[in-house]
């Protein structure tokens, strides 16, 4: 079905509004930054943007300006700033994760290291104990009690 020129030119207008919202960041809801939601958005056939059908020439101004944006560092669909964002986020925290990980191994080798010189020190201790009362030779002395005898006033 062919149709005229002011319908064309119409189309275009459409698609031309449609593009600016998106690209301004004003994504339908179940929508994305893409020509599938451009074609819904505009009320057209998506498939008029494709090969040599009239909106090509549209297509390929809408994904050069979305390139554009992108390569400044402007994502207009939300959705996909949230996905570079999270991804971010994850990758963060991954190294977070294995630096902690990383803690834990060494705090626990420390602890076993710990552990086992504590036992040493508990065992040599109890040797010399054993020692000491085997020796005989030590005399040991009663305690004195030192009373204060009253004092002069």
């Amino acid at each position: 079905m062919r149709i005229s020129a002011a319908q064309r030119i119409e189309n275009e207008n459409r698609i031309r509004a449609a593009m600016d919202r998106l690209l301004r960041g004003e994504i339908p809801p179940g929508g994305k930054c893409d020509i599938k939601t451009l074609a819904r958005e505009a009320a057209v056939d998506r498939t008029a943007f494709y090969g040599a059908r009239p909106y090509a020439h549209l297509r390929t101004e809408f994904e050069r300006r979305l390139q554009r944006l992108q390569e400044a560092g402007q994502i207009p669909d939300p959705r996909e700033a949230q996905i570079e964002r999270l991804k971010v986020e994850v990758a963060t925290l991954k190294e977070r994760l294995a630096r902690a990980e990383d803690m834990n191994e060494e705090l626990s080798e420390f602890r076993a290291q710990a552990l086992a010189r504590l036992a040493a020190q508990h065992e040599e201790i109890l040797h010399l104990r054993g020692s000491v009362a085997a020796a005989s030779l030590v005399t040991h002395l009663p305690t004195v009690r030192t009373t204060t005898i009253g004092s002069c006033s």
